[in-house]
């Protein structure tokens, strides 16, 4: 059995979050779907956020790790497992365990917020719609277009 090997993946990453990485796959407005991949880093949860949209998710490789905004561990989602989560208002912080995790998430259903980025007092900081996701993914391919 072959192993996954991402090295195919163009991955990018937000100015001030160096702990995960993404590659946004496809946007499909018309039906209000977004699939991104995620990169996280192991062991080093992202940003607070909670998900406004209803999201399905592959684990790829590595393991998914799900934490409370407190720093509990809430769920750990081995290789393989596959998960629809409806839109929650309960934040939460993510990561990969040993040796990171890839991810795969469908984003679906909605043309109005997806994310909601919060600050550790979970004031709200920023948004993600559509919008925001169709020109990260325009950046991203001019980007990966001009390097050839």
């Amino acid at each position: 059995m072959q192993h996954f090997d991402d090295r195919q993946i163009h991955w990018s990453q937000l100015p001030g979050f160096e702990n995960f990485s993404y590659s946004i796959l496809n946007i499909d407005q018309a039906n209000q779907l977004v699939d991104v991949i995620f990169h996280f880093r192991a062991h080093d949860p992202i940003v607070l956020h909670r998900h406004c949209a209803l999201n399905h998710t592959f684990v790829i490789s590595g393991e998914h790790h799900l934490y409370h905004a407190n720093g509990d561990l809430k769920e750990i989602r081995p290789t393989g497992s596959y998960t629809v989560s409806a839109a929650d208002s309960t934040p939460h912080r993510e990561c990969g365990g040993d040796g990171g995790t890839v991810v795969l998430f469908s984003i679906r259903g909605t043309s109005g917020v997806m994310y909601e980025i919060l600050d550790d007092q979970q004031n709200l900081i920023a948004a993600l719609g559509m919008a925001e996701f169709a020109a990260l993914h325009e950046a991203n391919q001019r980007q990966q277009a001009a390097s050839g």
